[in-house]
């Protein structure tokens, strides 16, 4: 009797410590599991400029959700450590634990929210056309650049749209300041950039006209996704996310690594 008394105690125990082991694993609170360790480990695809992409003269991921990455490590207390890996590999990283967070132009679809958390929006792109001051009063309009020589950055979602222009011829560079050259000497009508990208480059050259045209992200914009029940840590990421875009630093993270895309050798 004692014998049994003893083996049921023994199983007694081992299940009060898998549901207390349990409980535990359910209520990790991700933000001081990340202040205690000193490390924010951000998991990310560097293959998709300006967002995140390789320097191929240094071999580091720049661009400006890497931007975003510091603020957030600097405003928790931490340092950053940047893991790389291909985009549909992100999510997988981010509930198994390799990575704390994924900051890689992700949009919050309502399918990755099953699996995952997000913050705030932080960025959603609008597209626009640069002109030459001197051709501002006769391209205003998207008709206006029918069979026009337009502009585009090589494998960005400017050449998509491009491409849907009736009768446009398309040029593909792969830096902005060339394609801007190209404008400024008149080798091409237009220029398809992103907004913030856009009025820099006409703040700083009087011969180029920012035009009234814009092409809406259609798909809602990009977020940091975190593991699922992470409130403490989603709270803070979105204090950061806030005050970058209260200081328009997202949009100057976005024209300086715009500008920092490296071209391959053509």
């Amino acid at each position: 009797m004692k014998k049994v008394t003893k083996v049921m105690l023994l199983i007694i125990i081992a299940v009060v410590g898998l549901v207390l082991s349990g409980c535990n694993q359910k209520d990790v609170n991700e933000l001081e599991v990340i202040k205690k360790r000193g490390k924010l480990i951000v998991g990310t695809s560097p293959d998709y400029p300006p967002y995140e992409f390789i320097d191929v003269e240094t071999g580091e991921v720049i661009g400006f959700d890497i931007e975003i990455a510091k603020e957030i490590a600097k405003d928790l207390g931490v340092e950053l450590e940047i893991k790389e890996m291909s985009f549909n590999g992100l999510l997988a990283a981010l509930t198994t634990g390799n990575v704390d967070i994924v900051l890689a132009g992700m949009t919050p679809t309502p399918e990755r929210m099953e699996s995952v958390d997000f913050s705030d929006i932080y960025y959603t792109a609008v597209q626009t056309v640069i002109v030459h001051a001197d051709n501002k009063d006769t391209i205003s309009s998207l008709d206006d650049l029918v069979g026009k020589q337009v502009g585009v950055q090589k494998g960005t979602i400017q050449a998509e749209i491009a491409a849907e222009i009736e009768g446009a011829k398309v040029k593909e560079l792969g830096k902005i300041t060339d394609l801007v050259m190209e404008l400024k000497f008149k080798n091409i009508d237009a220029l398809i950039v992103e907004l913030p990208v856009a009025e820099s480059y006409v703040k700083n050259n009087s011969d180029l006209y920012l035009t009234s045209i814009t092409f809406e992200e259609v798909d809602g914009g990009s977020a940091v996704a975190v593991k699922k029940n992470s409130p403490e840590l989603l709270t803070e990421i979105n204090k950061t996310l806030k005050r970058l875009m209260d200081e328009n630093l997202i949009d100057k993270f976005v024209t300086e690594a715009t500008n920092n895309v490296n071209a391959d050798e053509e």
